[in-house]
């Protein structure tokens, strides 16, 4: 059993190694524009700061802090990873293709082009929603929220940590349709299947929306508001893709098949 799955260990290990060097590459690029990537990941913080600032008569303004001694450099750390981990994302998507590439038909293996495509758009729109929708929502509310009385001093690692959690949730979220797409195109998903599951795919998006999202009831709506959107939007993909067909269907079809053989 083992002498089976060797090999495809061995394919896994060389893909996933890849992989990794490439998120390590983009990396090394990232790091050298870390500010610049600071500055877009924090202009919606900012942008609550300011608000409170305008809000507040209080002399002390809201402003971002760090615990840390060496808390500037660890974050330029984590957004580098972070600008890498979404730079390498096609050719991540393009190494795990070619892992289950071989167990695929000639035909299939030609959508290689529209799944690395597809689910890179899709990641991305995740990642420009979250950012342009749910977090200046999100962070405006919270942090405007009893600024009154308190003056917001915002830890930079725990607000890095934080928003790309919530970027990358809303990222890989998106790309349901994309996977929903290739399932029923390998034939294990039809529509009837992902109807069948829509009670239970809603309790897990609101789930998944409260642990990924701050702890209030509007943010955790604008993520899962669109996921269910999205499952919808999957079902009436599968069921161009692979739609499902009733028994006495498929009896008939399998007697016309049998017919036509026969006449053969």
């Amino acid at each position: 059993m083992f002498s089976e799955l060797r090999p495809h260990l061995v394919e896994l290990r060389k893909r996933l190694g890849l992989s990794v060097l490439s998120i390590f590459i983009g990396f090394i690029i990232a790091f050298t524009f870390h500010e610049i990537i600071l500055e877009w990941i924090t202009a919606p913080l900012n942008e609550a700061l300011a608000q409170v600032s305008h809000l507040s008569k209080k002399a002390a303004d809201g402003m971002v802090t760090t615990h840390q001694v060496g808390g500037a450099f660890f974050v330029a750390l984590k957004v580098s990873f972070f600008a890498g981990l979404l730079g390498a994302l096609p050719f991540i998507l393009y190494q795990l293709w070619l892992f289950i590439a071989p167990g695929l038909y000639s035909n299939e293996k030609k959508m290689v082009i529209p799944f690395v495509v597809g689910g890179t758009v899709m990641f991305a729109v995740g990642v420009l929603f979250a950012y342009y929708v749910v977090t200046p929502f999100g962070f405006q509310f919270l942090i405007t929220f009893g600024s009154f009385l308190y003056t917001p001093l915002i830890n930079i690692e725990d607000y890095v940590g934080f928003f790309t959690k919530i970027l990358m949730g809303f990222g890989i979220a998106f790309e349901l349709p994309v996977f929903a797409y290739f399932l029923a195109l390998l034939g294990l998903v039809t529509d009837q299947t992902l109807k069948d599951f829509f009670k239970y795919a809603v309790l897990i998006i609101f789930v998944v929306a409260a642990l990924l999202t701050p702890p209030d009831v509007l943010t955790q709506l604008l993520m899962a508001a669109p996921l269910i959107l999205l499952y919808g939007a999957s079902i009436l993909i599968v069921r161009m893709v692979n739609p499902h067909i009733e028994d006495e269907d498929k009896e008939e079809i399998t007697e016309t098949e049998e017919d036509t053989n026969s006449n053969a």
